[in-house]
Formats: structure tokens, sequence, C-alpha cells
């Protein structure tokens, strides 16, 4: 395995699947458990960061005349039922896991504390972070970048629905080129839709790689902790 220790990125929406009938597909969490089996079967260590898009969206409270920060707190909630539901589904194929969270609710979930998160990881458990970093105005890709680096983890891992990053939406035009590297310069150069900029700055003031990749294609996220070129790379 080319990285020792990985924080995989995930959106609350793909939890949904294809059909989008329920808010959490069961074959999508199972698919999602097996794939990170397969990779801490290698030995990898692996942190989490869910959204929870597919339950509440923050940006959704002013539409139903909700306070914002009321909204994000909303949203952090959401997060922690999909990393409960992600925490089940890992169970169920065998896996030690451990739900820490940016907010206290000590009864499903611990506090999020560094040091403990690491030793976690040291132990072989998988460790979701739930309810973003516990404030509001702050997205699950900051989460991610933050507690990446919080961490020491290698890289950032952005499993979406597509594999890598393009010039345009590839799912809107059939002519979208696919970038197999970039620079973060370069990125931010392109206006590239990647990450937050809050996200995308603290990845690259770290100098913390991102690699963006399609996480429903069975066997990717193993081969992109190997190293093979799978996605797009931003360095």
């Amino acid at each position: 395995m080319k990285y020792k220790r990985i924080l995989l990125k995930l959106s609350g929406e793909s939890l949904m699947g294809s059909g989008i009938k329920t808010s959490i597909d069961h074959d999508v969490l199972e698919q999602y458990a097996a794939e990170i089996k397969a990779v801490r079967d290698q030995g990898v260590e692996i942190a989490v960061v869910i959204g929870g898009g597919n339950i509440f969206r923050g940006g959704q409270a002013e539409k139903l005349g909700i306070d914002r920060v009321q909204g994000d707190y909303m949203g952090m909630l959401a997060t922690v039922i999909n990393a409960m539901a992600l925490q089940s589904a890992l169970e169920r194929h065998g896996m030690y896991t451990r739900l820490m969270s940016g907010i206290k609710i000590e009864q499903v979930c611990e506090p999020f504390i560094r040091r403990r998160a690491i030793r976690h990881l040291e132990k072989g458990r998988i460790v979701i972070f739930g309810a973003g970093i516990g404030n509001p105005y702050f997205t699950t890709d900051s989460t991610a970048s933050l507690r990446a680096v919080e961490i020491q983890a290698d890289v950032v891992l952005k499993g979406t629905r597509v594999d890598g990053v393009y010039d345009k939406d590839p799912e809107k035009h059939n002519d979208a080129v696919k970038y197999k590297s970039l620079t973060f310069q370069e990125a931010y150069e392109r206006s590239l839709n990647i990450m937050d900029m809050t996200a995308f700055t603290l990845c690259m003031e770290n100098k913390l790689p991102i690699i963006v990749f399609d996480m429903n294609t069975p066997g990717n996220l193993l081969r992109v902790a190997a190293g093979e070129p799978a996605g797009t790379l931003i360095e």
C-alpha cells in the first residue's frame, strides 16, 4: 500500500444510491463497507468523514424559515445518523470501529479528542468523524481536511460518483476532459470545484494531497490506496 493512513470523505447523497427511494440505501452501505474492509485488511489505517446531504443540509434552512446557525446544527446531526449507519455496516463486516463527534452526544459516540482518535487508528479501528467540527458555517469538506491534518493522514480520498476532476461537468458535457493530476495552484487558477475554499486551502497549506475518484466502482478504493492511477491527484 502506498498510504499508511487515509482520510476517506464520502457525501451523504451517495448513500441514497441511484434509485433515490430512501435516504440510506442498504446496498450502498454494504458496498462501501466491503470496499473499506478490503483496504483495512491490507493494514491501512482508515478514518472516514461522511456528509449529511441525503437527510438535511444547512443551506436548506433559509428556505424553511430556519436560522442558518440552527440549520447547520441540524445538518451536523444528519451526519451523525449517516455515520451510525456506516458504523453498523462496517461492524457487520467484522471491523472494529469508533464514532467520534464534534458535538457531545455521549450516548452514541465519543467526543472528538485528537490523541484518542490517533490511538484508535493505531489499534486498527476504523474511526468515523461525525457532526462536522462542531461549529456552524463549516462544511464536511472542511471537516475532512481539518481532521486529516490533525490525525496526520497521508492523503484525503474524496469518493464521488465521477472518476476524477474534469474541466467541466462530465454529466452535462460529452466533451469534458479529465485531469490525471493537478497542482493546487492549477486547480485554484482554473476554478475547479473540488472542495470549498476553506477545505482546499487547508490541504494546500499543509501539503496534504487530495485524490478525487469514483467510489461506486468496485475495487477503486483499494486501487487508490495502493497508489494505482485512478481518479485525479491534486498535490
